[in-house]
């Protein structure tokens, strides 16, 4: 004999749109609570389908039903049990529906999703040659070109995808390919969303773990990059003109002239962060040498006062150091 349970879930697949309504309304109900999630994931292979399949309906179930699905993406093994049925597809289609009502929550779905490898292998369609990075390419442009200061931001948890799947290698590559551009249409990206800063600014960080293999791609899009990185370090002070005139015009404007500080210090540990890994190697350095960026991690460091950020200041300042003491061993062995 069914339980009540079972015959909520089967009233999800009812012809009767009243009845379905109040399904999917319960079952949402339901999966805000520990012990909802627990009892309905006895029921995954039966539910999420059934859920799946009413994202495409009408808002006032669609909503619901996707509400629901945020909820139980927050369980590993259900996230996975998604992934496997295909929700990462499902969610993309249906998100770029003309008629799609649940943006927002779908894109909340995804970061879900893409906190698991195969989540990131399902978005990146790392199985299908001809359709790799169509899914990102368009979360990218949606991002970018999709404005914070509306009311409602739909698309700003594309921040959140973007740091997930450039943890994985794959993900870097795919957003580093010079032919697609994302990287740079990201670095370029300006909001004053604390969310979309935090995405931008962990999103470029991992890039640079790249910089090894593809520092030559990552110094391509530098006249952007340093900006990115280095403003959000830079402090508020203003800046000299003995200062300013070593850098590219884009950032000696910048600091010419009174700002507001970044007030985030998790954006300038993970500006730093990209910075140390960018100057770990020889280009990087040289690079970076050229923009006058020593100085200015000279004057935010100046300035800071958190410890994790002092430190990441420290981490980089270290190396900059250790090759200003090779450089004048060399000069003085040579005079």
């Amino acid at each position: 004999m069914a339980t009540e349970l079972e015959e909520l879930i089967g009233f999800l697949s009812s012809p009767s749109p009243p009845v379905k309504k109040l399904a999917v309304d319960i079952v949402r109900d339901y999966t805000g609570s520990e012990d909802g999630l627990e009892s309905l994931g006895k029921y995954a292979n039966v539910v999420l389908p059934s859920l799946s399949r009413l994202v495409g309906e009408k808002k006032v179930v669609s909503e619901p039903a996707a509400q629901a699905l945020v909820n139980l993406s927050q369980k590993p093994e259900l996230a996975a049990k998604m992934v496997e049925m295909h929700m990462v597809k499902t969610s993309m289609e249906t998100l770029y529906r003309q008629d799609c009502e649940i943006t927002s929550l779908l894109i909340m779905l995804l970061v879900n999703l893409t906190q698991l490898d195969a989540g990131i292998d399902s978005l990146l369609q790392s199985a299908d040659e001809k359709m790799h990075g169509l899914y990102v390419s368009k979360l990218v442009r949606s991002f970018c070109s999709s404005s914070s200061e509306r009311k409602v931001d739909p698309f700003e948890h594309v921040a959140s995808v973007l740091v997930n799947i450039s943890k994985k290698e794959e993900g870097r590559k795919l957003l580093l390919d010079q032919k697609r551009c994302l990287l740079k249409q990201i670095v370029r990206h300006d909001s004053k969303s604390l969310l979309r800063k935090r995405g931008v600014a962990g999103t470029i960080r991992n890039c640079c773990f790249e910089a090894e293999n593809q520092l030559q791609n990552l110094l391509l899009i530098s006249e952007f990059l340093w900006p990115a990185l280095l403003l959000p370090v830079a402090g508020n002070k203003v800046y000299s003109e003995e200062d300013t005139r070593k850098m590219p015009l884009e950032l000696a404007s910048a600091l010419s002239i009174e700002r507001e500080p970044v007030t985030d210090p998790e954006i300038r540990v993970q500006a730093l962060e990209a910075i140390y890994l960018l100057i770990l190697q020889e280009a990087g350095r040289r690079a970076f040498w050229s923009v006058n960026g020593p100085r200015i991690l000279q004057v935010g460091y100046a300035g800071e006062d958190d410890p994790k950020a002092m430190e990441a200041y420290e981490r980089a300042g270290s190396l900059l150091i250790q090759e200003s003491g090779v450089d004048e061993e060399t000069t003085e062995t040579s005079s």
